[in-house]
């Protein structure tokens, strides 16, 4: 049975700690940056490649940072899901909280909020550089089209729905190291691995897979063509985001579980 919370211990307070361990470890800072920056990046240099007559849209340009941004937003979910137990704080962080699963809460607020600002600051960053190499091609960012405001915020719903998957991966193996190779091998190998071998079996699985939720990512085109060639489900846009969330939270409930019902170390 869990032991009652001790007086003064309230949400709030457990959310202002977690707040300020995480900004006060300078890895995180580093990976936002290096998250826009990769991100910002890679748009720029497949830009490169852009032409008139390419029929691509300015939002899939600038989206396409996505492929090394769920690699940055993952790594931020796995630090904050394990920094407790890497820096050896989670006995003084239970001893102040005993219910343990405010900590978590608070962790997935702060990962998610946090996520959220670095995919945000991705997408401008990524508009910044590409300004250019969208008007040699043509490409427009209309934000009063319906399907680039859903690839808009598909990208960030995406990036933050990975950076979940990593806080979950990292609270339930409490190991930077393991989680953060569990979490590539189920985010991108099995992905790609699967996708060499196209099959009923393996399109299935793939669709299955927390990767899915790049689907939100894609325009329409991009999505008609990929669930016709598909031999499992078709998901469209937002059921590889409904995937991506049920990953979230299964991992969640079972580090959620694990938290309450084992032990720390």
């Amino acid at each position: 049975m869990a032991a009652p919370t001790q007086p003064g211990v309230t949400f709030s307070r457990v959310v202002a700690a977690e707040w300020t361990k995480l900004l006060s470890v300078r890895s995180s800072l580093w990976t936002i940056v290096g998250t826009i920056l990769a991100a910002a990046s890679l748009a720029f240099g497949l830009g490169m490649f852009v032409r008139p007559d390419s029929g691509q849209s300015g939002a899939s340009l600038l989206v396409s940072g996505y492929l090394l941004a769920q690699l940055g937003t993952l790594v931020l979910g796995v630090l904050v899901g394990t920094g407790e137990y890497g820096f050896g704080t989670f006995r003084v962080t239970f001893t102040a909280v005993p219910r343990r699963l405010p900590v978590l809460l608070a962790q997935a607020l702060m990962t998610t909020v946090v996520a959220f600002v670095t995919a945000v600051g991705a997408l401008l960053a990524s508009f910044l550089v590409t300004i250019g190499q969208r008007a040699a091609g043509g490409l427009a960012v209309d934000l009063t089209d319906g399907e680039t405001v859903r690839v808009l915020v598909g990208y960030v719903g995406f990036l933050v729905g990975v950076a979940l998957v990593g806080l979950g991966i990292g609270a339930l193996l409490r190991r930077p190291t393991a989680a953060l190779v569990t979490g590539v091998l189920v985010l991108v190998v099995l992905d790609h691995l699967l996708a060499v071998n196209p099959g009923r079996v393996t399109d299935t699985v793939r669709a299955l897979l927390p990767g899915a939720g790049a689907r939100l990512t894609m325009d329409d085109a991009t999505l008609t063509t990929l669930d016709v060639s598909t031999l499992g489900p078709q998901l469209g846009s937002w059921g590889g985001g409904v995937v991506l969330g049920l990953w979230a939270a299964c991992l969640f409930v079972a580090a959620g579980h694990r938290l309450r019902r084992h032990d720390l170390a």
